[in-house]
Parts: structure tokens; C-alpha cells; sequence
């Protein structure tokens, strides 16, 4: 390496100079020289500058030019500093304003807007190619660039407006300036170097002057949108400022050029194509009020965001993206970074098909930026993490080519150079060897993107048999029914038959009858396969029905053959869970996924889960929170019954994990009361904010409180608080009582517990067991519910005691409320009176709720059932806590079971009997409930347990 550049005057070699590859040192000098003979040294150029120069120089003949042509501004001390350092939306916008303040009239607004887009252009390039600034930041400062002359421009020409023609105002008088709506990379804050702007333009209200004309403010903002594509589209001799592109307005080309707030949400109503919902993904408003920017905000959100979950959306991308990749291959551009195999546009369509699909309900989807959304997908488990990052990597790396090849001449440029000069200083420039090394590179993300992208959108296989089933057409002939395995093909040609004519069938849209039409022949395979086919098809097509009106879902099948698969396996085996489903249709996205649908979760994941979940509803969307709630219980208890009809998950964990959804649910419904409830009054007196459950507790008997829950049980509840002084006022704006603040959160638990909405109700809840029943006080202080315990409680009331526990709310009151419980139940007692009081109540129940009939057992309430084994467990606890209070531990049979034989109340053979029974009668109870029949079995079925029941129960309870 030498010190000079040869020549007729040798002249120091600029740093970087002697890497550039072979050929290009040429055009490197000359540019060297010209700049130096204008400029002079690089003294006071710092050297991270410096160092910079031939890179961006061989990078980018644009901003070589610019240099050349401005040599001055290399050399501002602004420049530098601005070099080293980004720039935001606020100080664009500052410092376009002082520029354009300098301009006298409109025909001065050019020249200024287009040497201000060339310099921040010039920069841009310059800490992009010299790696002062990564990817993600120059697509950020780019789009704030293209949205401050936006901005900017438009309030100096809306002004200008104005003082020619009036202003124009809502109907509440306010000044309504045109709202400018950025689409595509502009809105998501992805723009590329030499974007064109994708815009929308819209106004709040329609009006007009009182003008002679009375001239509409339709015409006044149309006017004002041409002047501004004018000013920053058309080419002078200084070039232009963005090229503006307005064709995702609605209709089109052919569609007004503004259009009022009314008019976008009728054309979104009743003209809206489904390719403009995966448009307006990206849409952000990027001039505007801020009122007009909630309205719009909102109208946008409504149209892209469906309630439901949108398997269409897979259809219609993988449509889009066909289209797409005809239109590259015809034109012979697979060379395409953006739009060919495993381009940038790939990566885009996975991200947005999961906002499509699922925006509606996950508002952490509803995030313009790509990369964005790709992290939530991942920290959501809706792709996992390997490969999100794969998606990441490929889609900065795509990125910053796509800017080098249009920072090359500022040109609008997505292919890759075919040139070798090009192709070496590309290479170069990233940091390759050479032009195959990096092409190696770009061809290996491409694919693994590729591969994604076909994993994620691929159509199922449907084996050619698309055309077997056509709503309103013929139906299957039997001869194929029986060809594929229906044992009768008869009776499944009728319940097809019988399908058809149902109402919500013959009311299909032509675009839900086509979604059926692909789901069916997947649907007749499946079943006929399965272990009763005509069983299974009379349930799903039941299913179907019900859920004609939604279709989407039809296309939520056909699109997840493994979610129909898990379909059918429950079809056989439980009409519960079919019926729980035709309920909550939006538990098939449940079934996606079996890894977690045959897992259910652990009371700590369930706690997390739902705290993430209600985390995407906003505080103050009250029927949404609502909604969040009974979808998580939906969704969970779905898992529970999986495991349980599949015979994954013994019967005492599947008690436990229907105990611990509840325990779950009343305690986030709880918190939700408090923080509402304290929102509006206030804490009581030192409570520690919203979070803290101060003096509040809450009970559970029965079932939850014996961690032995069903499917379809209730929750008995009751609520406690330890507050010194019920008196004293909350510490609130509208304070109340701390009783009433007590009252309240308790009655707003119950009311969100219960509320029927179309997400159904969570539990009812039962409050017969407080203290007096339903003629006692809501909220029990401790010091009553121990008086009443201790000195007013019947011996029914002692027994349920056994099974209660303290569940959720301030650990204070569930500590006092153990030590209580304990205290109560450990007093001594007369076994005989105790004996006969509890055998007295059993046949009270009995009488009120045995099924009589000879020909069936009564799993509950029969002799020798349920019921008898619970009241002989808590009679022995009644009948020994006071010598043994240890045993008042538990609240649960089978524990307390073990506890009663540990202090010989129970023979180890009498314990091991009961214990055995009752685990065989609750598993039964399951299995009814999962087939939606009454706990009966045949009166023969059980003769032996019922029995062996029967004789302890003489043994110890008719002594």
C-alpha cells in the first residue's frame, strides 16, 4: 500500500481505498479528486466520517453525487454531528418548518421540500452504509423523514387554503384539517430508502362553505389532496420529494380522491374487498387531529380485526401471494428480494396472516411493525421461537439490501444487480469477499424463509376430492360413502340428506357454501375411519349446523386437518365436548395444537396465562374483560376434558385441574372487582393501591373447597373481611363505608361470575353457606363468622365446614379463617347426638334427591354411594378432631380418608375400600358428564361397591 494516489499531483489515498474490489479504484479516484479539488482536505472531517467516505462513495453514487454537488455540506458542522446521531419525527418536523417559513409563495415550496428530502436522504444513506445506524433504526428515520414533509406540507398548504376559501369545520365547530392515512411500509414505519408513499386521504365530517357555490368540503379537500401529490410527486430539475401512490384509496383509481369518515365505513360496510383488510394491517394516520386519528384508528381496527378467529385469511394470502409470484415468473424477476420465493413479502404475509387470523381477540397482533409481530407470535406460542428468529435474521438482512440497492442511484429497485461491478461493490460493501458469497448468503435465507412460508400457508391435501360434496348439488352416491368406510352408507347419505335441509344450511353465503364445499370431503374421510362413522358424522354435522352462520370456521377446518382430526376423536367419544364446542366455537383453535391440548396446566400456569391474556384487553373494556375470562375457562376446561375422555390424566387430577381453573378464575375475578370497585370509591383506610386485597377473603365449600370439582358444578362460596372498623369511609373520591366497599367488590365478583354474555357465564355461584344463608350479610366480618360457628351452627353446617378453604383475597383473612376453622371443627362433641344428627340429615337428602328406580344406581345420592362416603368422612372428622386436630388439614375425601385410618377411626381395610369406591364412583360421574347423561348406571353395574359402602356404613354409623 502506498501513501498517494499517482498522478499528475499525487494526493493522499482516502481510507478504505486500497480494499475496494479490482476494477473500481478507477471511478473511486476520479470522484476522489473532483471532490478534493472543489473541497480540499479532510481535516476537519472527523475521522469516523472519514474513514466512511470510499465505502458510501463505491455504495452509493447518489450520495456521491450529492456531495460533489454540495461539497459544503460534508463539511457543516451540523452534517457531522448529524452523521453520528439519529434524528426523530420531532426535530424533522422542526426544522422543515423553519425551512418552509422562508417560502413567500406555493411556487417556493418545491425547491425547499426537494433539497431537504435529498440532504436527510444523503444522511440516511451515509449512517446506513457506513453502520452507524442499524436497519431497524434507518427504516424508522426514513419513514419519520417521509412523514414530517407530509405533514409539513400539508399544514402549509392547508393553510393557504383556508385563507383563499374559509375553513372547514366539524359540526361542533372545530377546524377539521384532512387526515392523511400512510399504508404499507409508510404506516408500519418500514420504509425503504427509495419508497414510493402509499396514501389515503380522508376527512371527518362533510359540509360546505357559505360561499356563493356553497362549494362542499369534498371539493375543498380534493383540491387540496392534488396540490399535494402535486408538490411532492412531480419531477423537476431538483428532482422530487416522494412518489406518491394512491391507489389503495378505496375503489381505486377509479374512487374519489378524499372521502369522508361516513363514506369510508359504508365502503368498508358493503364494497370492501378481503384483499383491503390485509392492506389496511399497516394503515397509521400520519397527519391529522387527534381526534380524527382515534375515529380512525377505531373504523380501521373494526375492519381489519374480526371478532373471530379468521382462518379465511390463510385462503386469500396464499391467493395474493399466487398472484404475486405469476406476475414475477412471467416477467422473468425471481431475482426479486421483495416479491419472489422467500422474499421479504413471504416473511411479511406469515406475520400478517396471524394478525388477520387472530388480531381480534390478541391486541398484542394488532402491532404494524413486522418485526414486532414476529416477537409476539413467538412469545404467544403461535410460532416457536427457532423460528421466528430464522424469519427475523432473513427479514433485516433482506431489508438492508433492498435499501443498498436503491441507495445505489436512489432508485426504486428490488432485484437483485446482474452487472459484476454491481454485484462486487454489493458485496463489498456488506462485508463479502465476494459477489458469491453473499448471493450464497441471500439464497440460503430465501429458502429456509420459503420453507416457512409453505409450512405456515400450504394448502391441505384434499386428494382430488373437492368436488364429492356441493351444497345444493348432488350429494355423495352411497357407493362412495361405502368406498371410503361407512358400515352403512345409507344411514350417512340420510343424515347428509337431513343436512342440506336444514335452514342455516340452505342460508349459506355463496362464499360459506365454497368453504363447506372443501371442508366436506375431508370431513367424510375422516370419519368414516373412525370407530362408529355414522355416530361421529350425526354429531359434526349437528356442529356444523350450528355454526353455518360463522363459516370462517369452516375454514378453520379444512385449513387444519390435524385440528379435525382431534375433532373427531371427541365426536366419538363425548357428546359433551361436542356440545361444549358447537357452544364456543372458537374453542376449535384448541384443537391446533395437541402438544397443549393434552396438557393441561398447573394452577401457577393457569395464574400466568391469565394475566397474559387479560394483559391484550383494555382496562376499560369492560364486556371484552368479561369475554377474556369466560374464553380462558372455555379453552381450559376443553384440555381438562381432552386428557379426561382420552384417559391421559387420572381422575384425581383431573378434579384437581378443573379445582384449580376455578380457584384461578375467582381470583382474577376478584381482582378485577377490587380494582374496579377501588376505582371508583377507593381502598379501605392503608391499602397499598388497586393490587392490594386488603381485609377481603374469600371461601370455597362443597366441591371446589374439597378439591373435587366437576364439569358442570357450581361454586359455593363464601366471603369474609377482618376490617377493625366497618365505619370508616374508603379513601376515594366518592368514598362509601368500608362495609359497603365490601358488599360491592363481593356483589361485582358474583355479577362477573354469572353475567351471561355470548361467551356464556363462568360459574354460578351459590351463597346459601354463609353464616345465616341467604338471610345473613353478604360479607361475614371473622369475629361473626367465628360467633356464629361456635354458637349458632347446625351439624350440617359443621359437616360442610370439613370441606371448606380459603381460596383467594388477603392471606391475613385465609390464616384467621384456618384457625377458626380448625378451632370450630376440633370442639368436643357427644358422638351419639353427633351420630344421629348426621344420619338424620342423610335421609332428609336422600328423601329430597334420590332417583327412584329399581333398574338403575344412583351414583350420588343411592345406597351405598357418593354421599355416604362423604357423610362418614365427616362425621369422623366432627367425631375426632377434637383428640386429633391434625386431621382438619385436609378438605379433600381421599386425604382425609387417610388421615381418619391414621387415627384409627377407619380400619385399614375399611379406608382402603372407601377410598377405592369413591375414586370409581367420581370417575363414572366424569364419564356421564362427558356423555351429557345423569350419574346412572345400570343397578347391577355396582352391586359390590354398593354393598361393601353399605356395611361400613352399619358398622359406624348405626352403632
Amino acid at each position: 500500500m502506498t501513501d498517494s494516489i499517482s498522478g499528475p499531483a499525487a494526493v493522499p489515498i482516502p481510507p478504505g481505498y486500497a480494499t475496494l474490489p479490482a476494477g473500481i479504484h478507477a471511478r473511486a479516484e476520479e470522484a476522489w479528486l473532483a471532490f478534493l479539488k472543489q473541497y480540499g482536505a479532510l481535516d476537519s472531517i472527523p475521522q469516523k466520517i472519514a474513514e466512511s467516505v470510499v465505502l458510501v462513495w463505491s455504495a452509493s453514487p447518489f450520495v456521491m453525487q450529492w456531495c460533489l454537488r454540495e461539497p459544503e455540506w460534508l463539511s457543516a458542522e451540523e452534517t457531522l454531528q448529524r452523521l453520528l446521531t439519529a434524528t426523530g419525527i420531532v426535530a424533522y418536523r422542526e426544522s422543515l418548518r423553519l425551512a418552509l417559513s422562508s417560502c413567500s409563495n406555493e411556487a417556493d415550496l418545491g425547491p425547499v421540500l426537494r433539497r431537504f428530502r435529498m440532504r436527510e436522504m444523503a444522511r440516511l444513506a451515509w449512517r446506513d452504509i457506513a453502520g452507524l445506524a442499524d436497519i431497524d433504526a434507518t427504516l424508522r428515520e426514513t419513514s419519520e423523514l417521509a412523514e414530517a414533509i407530509v405533514s409539513e406540507a400539508l399544514a402549509v398548504l392547508f393553510d393557504r387554503a383556508c385563507k383563499a376559501t374559509g375553513t372547514p369545520l366539524t359540526p361542533e365547530g372545530d377546524v377539521q384539517p384532512l387526515c392523511v392515512v400512510g399504508m404499507g411500509k409508510l404506516g408500519a414505519w418500514e420504509l425503504n430508502f427509495s419508497s414510493d408513499i402509499d396514501l389515503i386521504f380522508l376527512f371527518r365530517s362533510e359540509g360546505a362553505f357559505p360561499d356563493r357555490r356553497a362549494t362542499s368540503y369534498s371539493e375543498f379537500y380534493t383540491r387540496l389532496g392534488r396540490r399535494l401529490i402535486q408538490l411532492l410527486d412531480e419531477t423537476t430539475d431538483a428532482g422530487f420529494v416522494f412518489r406518491v401512490d394512491m391507489r389503495l384509496r378505496p375503489f381505486g383509481d377509479s374512487g374519489p380522491l378524499v372521502m369522508s369518515f361516513d363514506a369510508l365505513e359504508l365502503y368498508f360496510q358493503t364494497q370492501a374487498r378481503e384483499w383491503e383488510r390485509y392492506a389496511m394491517v399497516k394503515a397509521r394516520v400520519i397527519s391529522g387531529d387527534a381526534v380524527s386519528t382515534r375515529q380512525l384508528d377505531a373504523l380501521i381496527e373494526s375492519f381489519v380485526y374480526r371478532r373471530y378467529l379468521d382462518y379465511r385469511a390463510f385462503g386469500e394470502l396464499r391467493d395474493l401471494k399466487q398472484k404475486i409470484l405469476t406476475e414475477v415468473l412471467r416477467r422473468d424477476r425471481q431475482e426479486n428480494i421483495k416479491l419472489g420465493l422467500g422474499g421479504i413479502r413471504e416473511i411479511e404475509f406469515v406475520a400478517q396472516v396471524f394478525q388477520l387470523i387472530r388480531g381480534g381477540h390478541e391486541r398484542g397482533l394488532r402491532d404494524r411493525r413486522v418485526i414486532e409481530t414476529l416477537a409476539m407470535l413467538a412469545r404467544q406460542g403461535h410460532l416457536p421461537e427457532a423460528v421466528v428468529r430464522k424469519l427475523t435474521e432473513s427479514y433485516r438482512f433482506l431489508r438492508m439490501i433492498e435499501n443498498r440497492l436503491q441507495e445505489f442511484q436512489d432508485q426504486q429497485t428490488h432485484d437483485l444487480p446482474q452487472g459484476p461491478e454491481h454485484q462486487a461493490l454489493l458485496a463489498w460493501s456488506l462485508g463479502y469477499g465476494d459477489w458469491p458469497a453473499l448471493k450464497a448468503r441471500v439464497d440460503d435465507l430465501r429458502r429456509q424463509t420459503h420453507e416457512v412460508f409453505e409450512q405456515v400457508m400450504a394448502a391441505p391435501h384434499t386428494e382430488g376430492e373437492e368436488q364429492v360434496y356441493c351444497v345444493g348439488g348432488e350429494l355423495p352416491p352411497t357407493a362412495w360413502l361405502e368406498s371410503v368406510g361407512f358400515p352403512d352408507p345409507q344411514l350417512a347419505w340420510r343424515l347428509l340428506e337431513d343436512f342440506e335441509h336444514a335452514r342455516p344450511v340452505k342460508r349459506l353465503t355463496s362464499r360459506g357454501a365454497a368453504d363447506l364445499n372443501r371442508l366436506m370431503p375431508l370431513i367424510l374421510r375422516a370419519v368414516a375411519t373412525s370407530l362408529d362413522p355414522e355416530l361421529a358424522l350425526g354429531r359434526l354435522l349437528r356442529l356444523l349446523e350450528s355454526i353455518a352462520s360463522r363459516s370462517v370456521y369452516f375454514a378453520l377446518l379444512a385449513e387444519n386437518p390435524l385440528a379435525l382430526s382431534q375433532l373427531v376423536r371427541f365426536a366419538v367419544a363425548s357428546p359433551w365436548i361436542i356440545q361444549h364446542i358447537t357452544q364456543f366455537p372458537v374453542l376449535l383453535d384448541e384443537l391446533l395444537d395437541p402438544r397443549a391440548l393434552y396438557r393441561p396446566l398447573s394452577r401457577s400456569e393457569l395464574a400466568a396465562e391469565l394475566e397474559e391474556k387479560l394483559t391484550l384487553v383494555d382496562l376499560g373494556d369492560a364486556e371484552q374483560r368479561m369475554v377474556a375470562f369466560r374464553q380462558f375457562k372455555q379453552a381450559n376446561l376443553l384440555r381438562v376434558a381432552a386428557t379426561d375422555i382420552m384417559g391421559v390424566t387420572p381422575l384425581m387430577v383431573v378434579s384437581d385441574y378443573l379445582s384449580y381453573l376455578a380457584e384461578t378464575l375467582v381470583d382474577g375475578v376478584l381482582r378485577e372487582a377490587w380494582r374496579v370497585t377501588v376505582g371508583r370509591h377507593g381502598g379501605p383506610p392503608g391499602s397499598a393501591g388497586p393490587e392490594d386485597l386488603r381485609g377481603f377473603g374469600v371461601v370455597a365449600y362443597g366441591k371446589l373447597g374439597g378439591l373435587e370439582l366437576g364439569y358442570g358444578s357450581d361454586l359455593d362460596l363464601v366471603f369474609l373481611h377482618n376490617a377493625p372498623d366497618v365505619t370508616t369511609l374508603t379513601e376515594g373520591s366518592s368514598p362509601v363505608t368500608v362495609a359497603e366497599f365490601y358488599a360491592r367488590v363481593a356483589k361485582r365478583l358474583v355479577s362477573l361470575m354469572t353475567t351471561q354474555t355470548h361467551a356464556g357465564a363462568l360459574y354460578e355461584i351459590d351463597l346459601r353457606l354463609r353464616p345465616s344463608g341467604n338471610s345473613g350479610l353478604l360479607v361475614s366480618s371473622l369475629e361473626a363468622y367465628e360467633t356464629y360457628q361456635r354458637e349458632s351452627a347446625w351439624t350440617w353446617e359443621q359437616q360442610s365446614l370439613v370441606r371448606a378453604r380459603f381460596i383467594a383475597g388477603d392471606a391475613v383473612v385465609g390464616e384467621r379463617f384456618s384457625e377458626i376453622r380448625c378451632d370450630t371443627l376440633a370442639r368436643p362433641r357427644d358422638k351419639t347426638t353427633l351420630r344421629a344428627e348426621v344420619v338424620e340429615m342423610r335421609e332428609k337428602m336422600r328423601q329430597h334427591l334420590l332417583v327412584v328406580d329399581s333398574q338403575v344406581f344412583d351414583l350420588k345420592q343411592g345406597v351405598g354411594g357418593i354421599a355416604d362416603i362423604e357423610f362418614i368422612v365427616q362425621f369422623g372428622v366432627l367425631a375426632n378432631a377434637a383428640a386429633a386436630p391434625a386431621i382438619t388439614r385436609w378438605t379433600d375425601v381421599v386425604r382425609l380418608l387417610d388421615a381418619l385410618r391414621d387415627v384409627n377411626f377407619l380400619s385399614p381395610e375399611d379406608a382402603e375400600t372407601l377410598r377405592n369406591v369413591y375414586c370409581h364412583y367420581r370417575a363414572q360421574v366424569h364419564r356421564c358428564a362427558l356423555r351429557e347423561e345423569p350419574a346412572l348406571v345400570p343397578s347391577s353395574e355396582n352391586s359390590a361397591e354398593s354393598a361393601a359402602i353399605e356395611r361400613i356404613w352399619q358398622r359406624i354409623m348405626q352403632d
